[in-house]
């Protein structure tokens, strides 16, 4: 055989072997193991290699989890049959497999938490949020007195989405407070100092205000806004932390698309009036008035990829469960029947059956967590599937949360992503962080 052909072939047969060895389910399966993993007290877990090979399973506190349901701190394990995790007790472990009793191949680590419960939420909450700042949503022209038409803000080298933070040393928190120093800026025949923010880094730069002649003002050649609003879905009540979840996903501006950095705002009780159903092409809404009474529920603390949170002092009202429940970590979701918590009338929180028919592994937070399908016949006639102003609404699957909807896939309103409700719970402060990023999402619901 030529030498050039004997290269070809062996680089044809290496070619062959890399891309079966990376689909091949123990490569797989080994490549899904998780670095860190959270259990709950007495909730057994397993790891699945599918690899058939012999190893050496060792956990550094027996006392915190046991393998195999054995008080031994080592054992050999075939890795062809799942290595089942015991917790027994609050505390952090280290499991590590070693092929052959020698070849490190994964250490997890394992922290056990006592058994957290919640109380479902379901309820439409009024959301009210304003920036810590002043975000820049589009540009507009001003006739100045020589006819040519200008931005000064465009020129200043502002862009949609940047937060202006401060003006001339001032702190910006109200829209309302920014045409009295752009006047006085105009009339000093000055420029001013604006601090912004732009992908969140602190920047500078100088603006010249203009005099626009047709409505004879000092202009910045900014549209600009300070607020938000709008209706979505309760998720979570924490009793003993008095802290709260909603929504699921961030909430962005509406023109730039922009995630807003909240400096205050707060979530009230809401009323659903009416329902605009989803279609194929085009996802329907929750059409919801704000109570007239304006009872507050809680405050907005911080605005996440998984959702808003803050502090509410009680139970909301018309919730279903008067006791907390279990919640379950992204790991023991799995596909098959399940329940989400909504209102589509009124105040009424009802339960309507769906199918979760995707669970991705996750063991750092990222907001595609699992795929549903709307099967309860009532919500479909009522909506159509999942429609906006559902984001946030409860998952509950064998009587435990285990997520909120998150977004509606726009050409088949019937289904929609959820993401897990661990995650939510790790950015509203009750489970800690494992600071992860999470990945960006879609169209909310």
């Amino acid at each position: 055989m030529k030498p050039n052909l004997r290269r070809k072939l062996l680089g044809f047969v290496l070619a062959f072997l890399l891309c079966y060895l990376g689909t091949a389910e123990p490569v797989q399966s080994f490549a899904s193991l998780p670095d860190e993993l959270r259990l709950i007290a007495g909730r057994q877990a397993r790891l699945d290699v599918a690899m058939p090979v012999q190893a050496l399973a060792s956990v550094d506190r027996p006392d915190v989890v046991q393998l195999n349901g054995s008080r031994e701190s080592k054992l050999r394990v075939s890795l062809k049959q799942p290595l089942q995790l015991n917790p027994q007790q609050s505390g952090t472990a280290e499991v590590t497999l070693k092929l052959f009793g020698k070849i490190p191949l994964k250490t997890v680590h394992v922290n056990v938490m006592p058994e957290l419960k919640v109380f479902p939420g379901g309820q439409t909450i009024g959301v009210k949020v304003k920036s810590s700042g002043i975000l820049v949503v589009g540009h507009h022209l001003v006739r100045a007195s020589n006819g040519a038409k200008v931005s000064p803000g465009e020129a200043a080298g502002l862009k949609l989405g940047d937060l202006l933070t401060a003006m001339d040393g001032k702190p910006l928190n109200d829209v309302t407070k920014v045409a009295e120093i752009v006047e006085k800026a105009g009339k000093a025949k000055r420029p001013l100092d604006i601090t912004f923010k732009r992908s969140g880094k602190v920047m500078k730069t100088k603006l010249s205000p203009a005099f626009d002649e047709d409505d004879k003002s000092w202009r910045l050649g900014l549209y600009i806004r300070d607020s938000a609003a709008g209706v979505g879905t309760l998720t979570f009540y924490a009793p003993h932390q008095k802290v709260y979840g909603a929504l699921g996903h961030v909430i962005t501006d509406m023109n730039t698309q922009t995630p807003i950095e909240v400096g205050s705002g707060q979530i009230v009780q809401s009323n659903v009036t009416s329902i605009s159903r989803s279609e194929e092409g085009e996802p329907g809404e929750k059409r919801a008035t704000f109570s007239k009474d304006g009872k507050v529920l809680g405050n907005v603390e911080r605005n996440t990829h998984f959702g808003i949170f803050g502090k509410m002092k009680d139970l909301p009202e018309h919730g279903l469960y008067t006791e907390p429940i279990p919640i379950a970590m992204s790991h023991e979701v799995k596909e098959g029947p399940a329940e989400i918590l909504t209102v589509v009338e009124g105040q009424a929180v009802e339960r309507f059956t769906v199918e979760i028919v995707h669970v991705s592994k996750q063991d750092t937070p990222a907001t595609k967590g699992l795929v549903l399908r709307i099967t309860d016949p009532r919500l479909l006639k009522k909506t159509g599937g999942i429609v906006q102003g559902m984001s946030g609404s409860p998952i509950v699957q064998d009587g435990k949360l285990v997520g909120a909807v998150t977004h509606v896939f726009v050409n088949d309103p019937k289904s929609g992503y959820g993401c897990f409700i661990e995650w939510m719970l790790q950015d509203s402060g009750v489970l800690p962080s494992t600071e992860s990023k999470p990945t960006q999402n879609l169209k909310a619901g």
